[in-house]
Parts: structure tokens; sequence; C-alpha cells
């Protein structure tokens, strides 16, 4: 009898021992992890891409997700994200979203214990982390290029939107290169609806080109996204004006297929998105294991593409 309490006491400490080794593993897959993604921008192309990427990551992870898009109501966003903070998620993730508009929020998150990551967003203080492109090094690239384009001299069209913390950040980029070409006349910087930013700049467009219909009046159109810059550029091939040069930032596949077959959009930069879905899908792990961010804001590289 001895002998058999013997072994069933040795096999007791077995099973403790293989069982606090399992609860010890550093993996995070098939932990009840919960993510809230919002965004006021899911009709974005782009946007819907990094959300489609943080979905699937998730979902390999083995953690559910919760999608919240407001419709371009950035005002909506802060209660919904009260909501979703009342619900106890592991992890809030901000997408496309200047978070200085739901910085109440954030600091609730914080006091609550939920992590707040951005997706091509920006960062601040209770946040754990932003992932995106180097906003004012892609304007830089985008601009320089322009502007070699113009012969440093000529009318030009600004198409922006600068409630995105991103967009700012280009725009902001953009004004400062300008002060340095004073050849350079900027006509008129014109904001851009989200949703709906294809139309709406292309609706702009065909109200510019009326009222500037004269050959060489209008040099260049510099959008802050690609969306913009493929309304603009139909506009300009609706009424065959063949003397403007129209580029954007994002590297949309549409703006891309429209530079290959030579339409008014000669150069775009191309963001990595999936990236950057990547890069806060990753911190999100380290974090869940207890383990501290690499960074509070990381890059995704960018590269540009031209018509040559």
């Amino acid at each position: 009898m001895k002998k058999i309490l013997g072994m069933l006491m040795i096999v007791s400490v077995m099973m403790l021992v293989v069982a606090c080794s399992e609860s010890g593993s550093s993996s995070t897959e098939g932990d009840d992890k919960r993510v809230a993604i919002l965004t006021p921008y899911l009709s974005s192309v782009t946007t819907k891409q990094m959300v489609d990427e943080l979905e699937k990551n998730a979902k390999e992870k083995g953690w559910s997700t919760n999608v919240v898009d407001t419709n371009g109501d950035v005002g909506a966003l802060a209660s919904r994200m009260e909501d979703v903070i009342s619900s106890n998620v592991d992890a809030i993730v901000l997408v496309s979203t200047d978070p200085n508009q739901v910085a109440t929020q954030i600091q609730q998150a914080a006091e609550r214990g939920i992590h707040v990551f951005g997706s091509d967003s920006s960062y601040i203080e209770g946040m754990t982390l932003n992932a995106t492109s180097d906003n004012r090094a892609m304007s830089k690239m985008i601009t320089e290029h322009l502007i070699e384009q113009m012969g440093e001299e000529g009318n030009l069209i600004v198409f922006t939107h600068r409630p995105h913390p991103g967009v700012l950040q280009r725009t902001i980029e953009l004004d400062e290169i300008l002060a340095n070409y004073p050849n350079i006349n900027v006509i008129t910087e014109q904001e851009i609806q989200v949703p709906g930013p294809i139309e709406n700049s292309r609706q702009q467009m065909e109200n510019l080109l009326l009222a500037n219909s004269e050959e060489g009046s209008i040099t260049a159109v510099w959008a802050a996204w690609d969306e913009p810059a493929i309304g603009a550029a139909q506009a300009i091939e609706s009424v065959n004006r063949e003397d403007i040069i129209v580029t954007g930032i994002d590297g949309n596949s549409q703006a891309v297929e429209m530079i290959e077959n030579g339409s008014p959009i000669k150069a775009t930069v191309k963001q990595n998105f999936i990236g950057m879905a990547q890069i806060v899908i990753d911190q999100m792990d380290h974090v869940f294991n207890g383990e501290e961010v690499e960074d509070t804001e990381m890059y995704a590289p960018a590269e540009m593409i031209k018509a040559d």
C-alpha cells in the first residue's frame, strides 16, 4: 500500500510540474484576449487593409476582435471607445486616427490597465505604441520630386485632410519646403471630405479646372494621399488637360495602375500598411506576455513609385 501511495504522489508531483510549465509558457496563442479596433475611416482602402491585417493576425494568435467604424464621424469615436473600455477589453487599436481627439478616453483605458495602440496614427502619453510611416520623410520625398518636375515654378493645388495625424505631418512638411520656393504659387488648399475622398476631390478639381481653364494656369496637384490624387486625375483626364502633374502618397493599387497607364498621376510613395499592422500585433504580443514594447513609435519602411 505504501508503495502505491508513493507512486501516486510522484505522479501527482509530475503532473503539477507539467501544469506549471504550461501556464508559464510565453506563447499567447489560445489566450482569451479581446482586442477592439476603432477607426472613423474604414471606407478608406488603406485603412481597411490595416484593419483586415490586424484581424487576421489577431485570429492567428487566438485573440478575438471587435471592429468599430464611426463612418467618418470623429466625434462619435470617443463614446464608442468608452463603450469598449467599459466592456473591459485587453487592448484597443486606433487606426488612422488622431489620438488627441480621444485623449481623455486613452487615459481612462490606461487607468483600467487597457493598452492602447495606434496603427497609422500618432503617439501621445497614455498610449503603448504607434506604428506608422515617417510621414515627414515621405512628404519630403514626394514634394521634392514634384518640385523638380515643375521646374521649381508654377501654380500648385493642395488637396489635404489635416484632421488625420499623418496627413497633417505631410502637409506641414510641404508648407516648410514650399517656403524655399517663391516661384511656386499655391492657388488653393482644399480640405478633402472623408468618407468619399475620390468623389469629393474629383468634384473639387472639376470646379478648379473651370476656374483655371487657361493652359498653364494649373501646373500641378499635390495630394496628401492617393485617393484625392485619383479623383483629381479623373477630373483632369475628363477635360483632356495634359499639362498638369499629380502626385500622391500611399501606394494605393489603383493609383499605381494609373501611373503605369500614363495618367496625370506621375508618382506616389508606397506605404507598408501590412507592416504597420504586423508591428502592432508583434508588440501587442510582447505586452500580453508581460514584456515591454521596443519603442513607443515604430516606422514601417516606404518607397517611391515613379512613372519611369
